[in-house]
């Protein structure tokens, strides 16, 4: 059992680690595909277990992973006195997704990509998510030499803000032995 304020030592917060990494790149892997039109099972994490074939040079794919996490400088956290007592902890986060177009129109795809993005139903969608698109960066040319033949690459680097909550077990004081000072 984890620890409460009452039992004293290091307090992990409740639950599941809220949000996990795997849901994340899920988010962003829909995210994607929705915006650019592009078949799920060709938007895929740009690190994977194993080694698994690329697709053909013919065929328009994206490759995403998750560059950078940074934190605001400063987080909230707020006692909720009911019941037995929680503290809920919130912060912010700036996450930067590298997109990388693979294919003959790679570099329409991430066009479509950094484009869509500023729509704002496609911004409703990650609102859901506890997530907001900030912008979209410049998409870059970097063409990659891969078994002796060169593929279309553009890069582009997409920037959104994440709110993360999470509640720890900091129980409400009861009673406490203290003196009272007057006037």
């Amino acid at each position: 059992m984890a620890n409460t304020s009452a039992t004293g030592g290091y307090l992990p917060p409740e639950g599941a680690p809220t949000p996990t990494d795997e849901s994340l790149e899920d988010d962003l892997q829909a995210m994607v595909a929705g915006v650019t039109g592009i078949p799920g099972k060709y938007v895929r994490p740009r690190w994977q277990s194993g080694n698994p074939k690329q697709p053909e040079p013919s065929v328009d794919w994206c490759a995403i992973g998750v560059m950078s996490t940074k934190q605001d400088a400063n987080s909230a956290i707020e006692h909720i006195g009911i019941e037995d007592g929680h503290d809920t902890y919130q912060r912010h986060q700036e996450i930067i997704l590298l997109a990388t177009f693979y294919g003959p129109n790679a570099q329409a795809y991430g066009q479509i990509l950094s484009d869509g993005m500023y729509v704002p139903q496609n911004s409703e969608a990650l609102k859901v998510r506890d997530m907001a698109f900030v912008e979209a960066g410049e998409l870059i040319a970097a063409p990659e030499l891969i078994n002796q033949q060169w593929v279309r690459r553009y890069d582009l680097r997409i920037r959104l803000r994440r709110k993360i909550n999470r509640t720890y077990q900091v129980l409400n004081i009861l009673s406490a032995e203290a003196p009272v000072i007057t006037g």
